[in-house]
Order: structure tokens, then sequence, then C-alpha cells
């Protein structure tokens, strides 16, 4: 052979050292003596050696021909031999061809094979080189046989010139053995031709392996066993050569990974990479890092080829590859190590596609070409269609991320290394998508809906083992986590009761140590909800809106074709639609698949009950002795629970909101009493939170959670709020608490906002009224509170004063516009303008028209159960002139224009209106003052109101004999008190103006002076004021009761003066019966 060494050459001898000379665990056993020779390389065109020259040995194992190297013991001797696999292969288990006798007709070996121990066990006229010879040729499909073509199961062998030619030469036998064995893989792998030399090793590798299997299994001599581990050692080495050099066998270095393909393959295909081949792997990769080099670049090339394709698509096999990997710690480590996995910059668009899980955690229902596929012509499908089509489409989703799962445990638990890279890479996903959160999301610039989605369902399932319905572990949870250099950033999140710079004071101070798995698992779940399902739950809230508007826009434009018929426009017309028509398609098919997803029992059931977790975590940081709260929460707030984002909270209202709405039966009371805690306490303690928003959130959880169910007519909440002690003592307080404080919540929607969350309060009182304890509670609380109750009734006043204004007001626009529609002449114009008035004035007209039948309701309970509340001096008069408005535009002469067509369109109900406010009559009916301030309504009250009412009431059967009597009783009552007082305001004659209130015009009875204006007032005049705005209303300084002035002055000249009328009345009644 010439002394010139190749570079080829060079390479390949420093590789084949190398693997020599590395060790594996258990091969301590191993002969000193074993060594690594430099290879002799054979040029693969000749076939065989020429004159003068000796044909090269490859020999990886340094022994000569028949020595056999020990090798460690087969670590997966436990695992049975595929008998089926090894028959189709045409060999039995101790190497010989099986007889076309032994074999059906399809070519598979009929039932009842022989024993694998006895078929492997040797002739006692074969040797064992003999046996050698004949099981190395079998599993390599070589001979060194001139002439011999194929075996006698028709596979064909390759003849090995140059490793006969060299055995030849050193005058040895021709025959197979362990010693050629290198030497006639290369051989043979080199001269191929069109199969690639790796196809050729993983065949050979599964037929060496499986023989080893079940040589181990049947406890066969030694010496046969180490022939077929040695076999199997060397075959894996070249099957690492094939992978990492290819040049070793004349081929080019392949674009992309040689070992990607066989990944994607069946384990038990020749081509497949099988169970085997990774564990042997897996214990190389120690010792020899382009082994594990190897394996990072081919599940880079999946990831890469994953990254282009759907659900729709064959994409089962790349995860499979991947999870397969996975279960092997040194494999999956080196994984994770890759630059790949999280890289240092990166869009968050590019998460999905560029990172090495990203394609594997993209793969959703929601990608576009699957939605249009689950639901093509969505306008047309019927119900039944769509829901089975969401619930294939669920199991579909949730069978891969059974398996992402597994990959993702399987990573977690490899080493600290992979652990610390899989959270880092959950913190990467959560914290580039912050933006998926804002009011105007462009999709292009973030990540999409079903990865995320994806990403927060394994966060969940990862939470499972600590959440436990006790609640054991919350204490693992670290409340200082967020001051520990955490992966969650919140820097730039709202905070739920600090501005930005107290939040960063307090987390400018960093809290020495580590933080446990547990806590990075629960923050970053956390974040995964509000960019993950909780955005997609709020998108899909959006994505509806959006589609009624361009449904609408669609029908409009279909009634304005007719306009085109027969001009150039036509075209031009039709193709918007079409395109109008596409954009509904596309979004109604994004929305049923957004639906299918989230519309999961199973993952909703786990979301709800990870948000147990945080409502008991959350509630334990704010009390002050981390357990439920017993009452209200001390003033001073603490630092930590100030400091946290807002959305933490935000959360949980957005995901038990999306539950009680849409699925209603996951959840049970018993799993609802942290949450019924959780509302009362922040309504009851409201000044911890800074957003309106999420206050009246916590009002609509019990709105929602008090919806009649089937089964449960007081829905989810309902029986739990009426016999929950901490809900008896604080929720009816809490709600009228947060009644007064929603109507200045700073926002520019204020004023129709407190109508919509003073709706849902309404609900909430109504489910719990029937209960005599919250009843008992409030009364004994009005004669405590009193302020704070004079306030409430004032506000529920104002509500109902101006929704039964703006209602009846708005029927009364009905009824003219109707009139005026009845019009046959009225021009089209005309009669297009006022058909949009009638459309506005009839949304209207329903929205108040519902505030009022509520608010009216609230006003007959509270009258009932608090009357003494609602006759103050401040209260009284208001209340007596609202009522008598009504009354009057009721059954007075102007009820006429309140007859609409299809009044209860419109939830009007005039007779059922009228009984609810004569039952607030007949409730303070026993009230001197009430009786008196009705008399005093010089605008509205009228005796024959009460008349005509009385009539109504009889007529159409709206009460019952004894409070029709009740009635008639109180309209005397009404007019004998209209009579003292007419004579009394006789009497006084004409009041001086000083004494006159100067808001109402009245004589005052309880001067005092305003401290800043000097403006002399009475008492219950600027009571009722600050009781809506608490400034002056002279000059607009701040002001409350208590800074007020007693003007004794001026309260000694007005009695003065009302004694000096009323004796002059007395001494004119004296005179007339003495002139009688």
């Amino acid at each position: 052979m010439s002394d010139t060494i190749s570079d080829a050459d060079k390479i390949r001898n420093k590789r084949l050292a190398k693997l020599q000379a590395s060790t594996r665990a258990g091969e301590g056993e191993e002969s000193s003596s074993s060594r690594t020779t430099a290879p002799r390389v054979m040029d693969p065109s000749s076939d065989a050696p020429t004159q003068g020259q000796t044909s090269p040995r490859i020999n990886i194992t340094g022994s000569g021909a028949s020595a056999v190297s020990p090798t460690p013991s087969n670590p997966f001797a436990q695992l049975g031999m595929n008998k089926i696999n090894a028959e189709e292969e045409g060999i039995t288990a101790s190497g010989v061809p099986m007889k076309r006798a032994d074999m059906s007709s399809s070519g598979i070996r009929p039932k009842s094979p022989p024993s694998w121990r006895s078929s492997t066990q040797a002739n006692p006229k074969e040797t064992l080189e003999a046996w050698e010879d004949k099981i190395l040729s079998g599993i390599f499909r070589v001979t060194l046989q001139l002439g011999v073509t194929r075996d006698t199961h028709g596979q064909a062998l390759y003849y090995a010139p140059g490793v006969r030619a060299d055995l030849e030469e050193q005058q040895q036998v021709v025959r197979l053995s362990t010693g050629v064995l290198d030497q006639a893989i290369l051989e043979a792998a080199s001269n191929l031709g069109s199969t690639p030399p790796l196809d050729f090793l993983l065949a050979c590798w599964k037929r060496v392996s499986r023989l080893y299997r079940s040589m181990k299994a049947g406890r066969t001599e030694d010496a046969k066993n180490k022939i077929l581990k040695e076999a199997r050692r060397i075959c894996m080495s070249y099957c690492i050569f094939a992978i990492t050099m290819p040049e070793m066998f004349g081929q080019d270095p392949p674009p992309s990974s040689p070992l990607a393909p066989h990944l994607l393959l069946d384990p038990e295909d020749d081509r497949g990479v099988c169970h085997d081949f990774l564990t042997e792997a897996s214990l190389r990769a120690a010792d020899d890092e382009s082994v594990c080099q190897a394996l990072v670049e081919a599940v880079e090339e999946l990831s890469k080829r994953l990254g282009s394709m759907t659900l729709n698509d064959n994409y089962k096999p790349y995860v499979l590859a991947l999870k397969n990997i996975a279960r092997f710690p040194a494999l999956i480590n080196a994984v994770t190590k890759s630059s790949l996995f999280v890289p240092s910059e990166i869009a968050p668009q590019d998460i999905e596609k560029n990172t090495l899980l990203g394609p594997f955690f993209q793969i959703s229902p929601l990608q576009d070409d699957v939605t249009s596929t689950y639901f093509s012509s969505p306008r047309t499908r019927d119900r039944a269609y769509i829901i089975n089509s969401q619930k294939a489409l669920r199991m579909s989703l949730q069978t891969h991320q059974t398996d992402l799962l597994d990959i993702v445990n399987h990573i977690i638990r490899a080493s600290k290394e992979s652990r610390g890279g899989m959270l880092d890479w959950f913190a990467l996903t959560v914290n580039a998508n912050q933006k998926r959160r804002g009011l105007q999301v462009d999709g292009a610039t973030v990540s999409s809906d079903g990865f995320m989605i994806n990403v927060t369902t394994i966060l969940d399932q990862l939470c499972d083992p600590f959440m436990d319905s006790t609640f054991s572990k919350i204490d693992r949870i670290e409340v200082d986590y967020l001051r520990r250099h955490p992966r969650v950033q919140i820097q730039e999140e709202t905070k739920l009761n600090a501005d930005q710079n107290t939040s960063d004071r307090f987390y400018s101070t960093t809290v020495e140590g580590t933080s446990n798995f547990i806590s990075e698992l629960f923050f970053l779940t956390l974040a995964a909800h509000h960019y993950g399902t909780e955005a997609a739950n709020s998108k899909l809230d959006q994505l509806e809106k959006d589609l009624k508007y361009l449904e609408k826009q669609t029908e409009r434009m279909e009634a304005e074709r007719h306009r085109f018929i027969n001009t150039p426009q036509l075209v031009l017309f039709d193709r918007q639609m079409q395109k109008m028509r596409e954009r509904v398609d596309s979004g109604l098919s994004y929305k049923f698949g957004v639906q299918g997803v989230l519309f999961d029992d199973l993952s909703q059931a786990r979301s709800m009950q990870f948000m147990r977790y945080v409502i008991v975590w959350m509630l334990r940081t704010v009390s002050s002795h981390h357990d439920f709260p017993k009452k209200k929460l001390r003033q001073t707030q603490p630092d930590v629970f100030r400091c946290l984002p807002e959305y933490y909270l935000e959360d949980v209202i957005s995901n038990f909101k999306f539950i009680f709405k849409y699925l209603p039966h996951v959840i049970t009371s018993t799993q609802s009493d942290e949450l019924v805690i959780l509302c009362i306490t922040f309504l009851r303690s409201s000044e911890y939170i800074k957003n309106p928003y999420l206050k009246s959130g916590l009002v609509t959880l019990f709105y929602y959670g008090i919806w009649p169910q089937y089964g449960r007519t007081k829905g989810i909440l309902g029986d739990l709020l009426n016999s929950l002690p901490f809900a008896t003592d604080n929720l009816l307080h809490s709600l009228m608490k947060f009644y007064i404080e929603v109507e200045n919540t700073g926002t520019h929607t204020q004023f129709f906002d407190k109508f919509n969350i003073r709706y849902e309060i309404f609900q909430v009182i109504k489910c719990i009224w029937t209960n005599p304890v919250y009843r008992e509670h409030l009364l004994q609380e009005s004669e405590v509170n009193v302020e704070f109750f004079v306030r409430f009734v004032n506000l529920l006043l104002n509500d109902v004063t101006f929704v039964l204004d703006e209602s009846l007001n708005s029927l009364t626009k009905i009824h003219d516009l109707q009139k005026e529609l009845e019009n046959p002449h009225l021009d089209a114009n005309a009669r297009t303008e006022k058909e949009e008035s009638l459309a506005t004035a009839e949304k209207t007209a329903t929205s108040y028209m519902q505030l009022t039948n509520e608010t009216v309701a609230m006003l007959k309970l509270f009258t009932e159960a608090l009357a003494d509340a609602f006759t103050m001096p401040e209260i009284v008069q208001r209340l007596a002139d609202m009522l008598d408005y009504n009354v009057d535009c009721l059954v007075g002469p102007r009820c006429s224009n309140l007859k609409v067509e299809n009044k209860e369109k419109y939830s009007f109900s005039p007779r059922g209106l009228l009984s609810e406010i004569i039952d607030v009559y007949l409730n303070l009916k026993d009230k001197a003052s009430f009786a008196e301030a009705v008399a005093r309504d010089g605008r509205s009250y009228k005796p024959e109101n009460f008349v005509r009412a009385t009539d109504l009431m009889r007529k159409f059967s709206l009460k019952p004999p004894g409070e029709i009597e009740a009635w008639n009783a109180l309209g005397e009552r009404f007019k004998r008190a209209k009579k003292a007082d007419d004579q009394a305001e006789e009497d006084l004659g004409e009041i001086p103006d000083e004494f006159l209130d100067p808001l109402m015009y009245t004589l005052m009875e309880d001067p005092v002076i305003l401290p800043a204006s000097k403006v002399s007032i009475d008492r219950s005049t600027i009571r009722s004021h600050l009781l809506s705005d608490p400034n002056d209303p002279f000059n607009r300084a701040p002001l409350k009761i208590e800074d007020v002035v007693p003007d004794l002055e001026l309260k000694a000249k007005i009695q003065a003066f009302k004694a000096e009328k009323t004796g002059k009345r007395v001494a004119g009644d004296s005179m007339d019966v003495t002139a009688g």
C-alpha cells in the first residue's frame, strides 16, 4: 500500500480511532490489549487487489480475525424479540434462512413458530466459526463466496472481493468474522449504487438487534452472544459514520441532515430509527459528541419542515420522532442546547416557526387552512354539522396536546439544564407576546391564537400535580418570586393599585434566593393565560361583534343591488359583494374553530382549577393572617399586593365569566366558595383595586353566576350566596357600596356604564332578597350607618327618575313616529329618515325600559324594608315628586302618548309599571312626612289621578281588594294633607326672601351657613345636594356636611315669623267663633 494517505483516509482513520478509544459504562472487563489499529482503505472501484498490493482491512476492534472483544451486557434484555419482523427478514434467530416450506403463500411464516431458543442453538456438526460466518452474512447481506448472489431466502447478497483477497493473502480461512466485519461493511456500503449507505446500515442494525435480543432471551452460550454483541457495536459505529461522515463511503455531504428522513419512518421499518438505535446513541452520547450533534441537526431539520405544515398535513411522524427522542435524557438534553431552542433575538411572530419547539406547538385547528376545511361554506351549514366538526377538531387537538405534554415532561425531567431551557422557552413565548392584549392588535406581529392556546394548555397540565382540591401546596408558591429575577416580565403591566414609580421602587429591591419549580410554573401559567386563552376569549367576543356588523353591511349591500342592474357598475358591485361574503365566511369559519377549541370541557375545567389556585393565593397574599379574610380588609394595603399585575385578577374574572356563560356544567357550587369570597372581599374593600372595570367585573361574575340553569333555578352561585356565612354577612352591603361608588368611575363613559353595572347589581339583590337573613342585616346596618343608606337611597331615586323619564319620552317619540309613518303620502327620503329615527328611539326605549323595570322593582323592595330611610327630609320630597309625575304620565291625560305598536318589544308593560309604583306608595303609607311631601307637590299631584288609578286596578284586577281600599284611604289622606298645606301657606302669606331656601325657594326649617360661599341654606337641601355633588353649589368649593355652620340667628327669625303668622291665624279663628 502506498505510504501516501489521502485526506479522506486521514479523517476516516481518526474517526475510527476515536470511536474505539471511547468506552462505555460496564466495559471495564475488556482486554487491555484491545486497541484501535489504523485502517487500510481499499479503492471502492476495484473488485480485487492488484499485483503487489495487499487488500485493505478496517478493523475497529483491534483484534485478530477470530478474536471477539467483550462488550457490555445489553441494557434492553427485558424487551422481547419481535418474531414477526425477524421472520419477515427471511432469517431465523440463528441466522439460518427460512425454508419456503415453512412460509405461507404470502411470504409470512405461519403461526406456531419454533421457539427462538431452539432455533438459535448450533447444529451439533456446525462449528462456531461456521455459525459466525452464516449469521454475519445473513445480517449484513455480504458474502465472500464468488458466484453466490442471493441467499436461500432470495435476498440479494453483496460479494466482497476485497475482503476475500485480503484473507487469502494472509492464508486465512475465507469466511466472515467480527475481525473482518468492519472491512466488509465499508466495502459493501461503499458500493450500493443508488442505495444510501445509511439505509443499508439501519436495516443491518435492525437484524442484528433482533437476533441479539433473542439470543439474550434464549440464554445461549457466551461465544455466540459476544459475536452478536460485537457485530451490533460495529454496525452502530458505521451508522454513525454514515450520518456524520458520508464521504467515508464515497458520498457527498447532503444539504440537510441525513438522519431526519429516517426519524419520520416507522421504527419497525428497515430504514426507520428504532428504540434500540436511540438507546445505543444515548449510551455513546457522553463520549462521542458527534452523536448528539447529529441528532440535534436532525431534530432541527424536522422542526424546519414542520413549520410549513398544518393540522391537515401528515404532521404526526414529526411529533412522534421528537417524542421518541425525548425519552432519552442524554439526547433531549442535547436538543435543548441547540441555538434554535431559545434564540437570543427573535420576533414574536417567528417563535412558532423559527424556534425548535415552535412548529410543534403551532399545529392547531385554528390555522387558516384548517378552519376553512373543517367549516367550509359556514353560512349554509346546520348546527349539527358545526357541532360534529367541532368535536372532531377537539379530538385531534387533544391527541396532539397529549403528545406535546409528553415531550415537555421528558424535557423537564431530563436534567436541571433542560428544565431551565424549557422554562426559558415558555418565558420567551409569553414575554414576547404582550402586545396580544393590546386594543388594536396586528396579528402579523404576534404569535397565533392556536400556538398560544397550546402553550397555555400544556402549562395548565404541568400544574396539575400541585393543584389538589385542598390547596395543600399553596405555600410553595412564593410571594417574592416577582422580586427574584423572574422569568416573567411585568415591568410594563398595569398594577392593581400602584403607579409606575411605586411599582418600580418596589421591584427594584431584589430578594435573595432561588425560586422553586412550582413558583416558576405558577407565574408562567398566569402569564400564558393572559396572553393565550384569555386573549383568545376577548378576540372571540370582538369577532362576533365584527361578524354581526359585516353581515348587516352585506345585507344592506344586497338590498341595493337592484339599483345597479343594467349598469356598467354591476360587475364591480358583484365583485365587491363576493369579497364581503368571503370575509364573512372566513370570519365564521375561524369563529367556529375558536369555539371548538375553547368550548372544551376538560381544558376549561383544568383552567378553572388553576384559577381557583390563583384566587386562594391572592386572598392569602392580601389577608393579614394569610388565610381567607373573615371581615373587611385592613386599611393599609400590602405593597406586594398593590404591585401585582392587574391581569392576575382580570384573568380570574374573564375565565369564570367564560365558563358561566358557555360551559356552566363544568363547575359546581362546591368549587365556587373561593370565587364568592374573592368578589365580596374586593367589593367590600374596593379601595384595594384601582381599575373600576375590574371591580365591575366582580359584580358581573355574580350576575352570570345566578343565571338560571337546567336543574338550578338560581344558577351556579344562587344557593351558595344564600348559605355561605361570609356572603350573608357582607354581600348586600358590598353591592350597595359599589352601587354608590360606580356613580363616579372617572371614565368618559361612566354615565352609561353605571346603569349597566347597577342593572346587574339589581339582579343579584333580587336573587338574595328572599333570604330573611339579608333583610335583617340590612335593617340593623341602616340604623347604625345612616349616612351610607341616605347616599344609596338618593342615587336609587336619581336612577329611577332618569330612566323613567327617558323611557317614557322614548315611547312618546315612538308613538309620534309611528303615526307619521302611517301617512301614505310621505316621500321616500322623509320616510327613510323617520324610519332611522324610529329605530334609534326603539333601541333607546328598549334599553331604558329594561333598566326602568329593574330600578322600580328595587325601589319597591327597599321602601318595603327601609321606609324610614326613604322618608328622611333630604329624600322624601324628591321621592314624592317622582312618584306623582310618573302616575300622571301613566293614568293622566298624557297616557295616550304612550300607546305604541307591539309594546312588548320594548319590555313596556304600563299596567305592571303602575302596579309597582302603587306598591311604593303603599309601602310608605304610614309615614306622615311622605303624605306631606306628596301634598306639597304642586306640579304633578292631582287627586283625580288616584281615582283613575283605582278604576284601572279594579278593571284589570291589578291588586286585591284589600290593597285597593288601602290605596283609596291613602288618596284621602293626601287630600287632607294638601288642604292643610294650602292653609298653612295661606296663613304665612308673603315670605321674606331671606327666609327662603336659595335653591328650593321654600321656607327654611334649619338654616346653615356654607363656610366657603357664606350662603345660608336649609340643612336638608344642602344635605340632598351633597349626596350627588361634593361641592358648594354657589362657588364649587369642596364641601362636607360636617363643615356647615348652623345659622342660629336666621333660624330664630324664621321661628318668630312663623309664630307671628300662626298667632294671627288663631286670633282670627277666635274672632270668627265669637262672632258666630
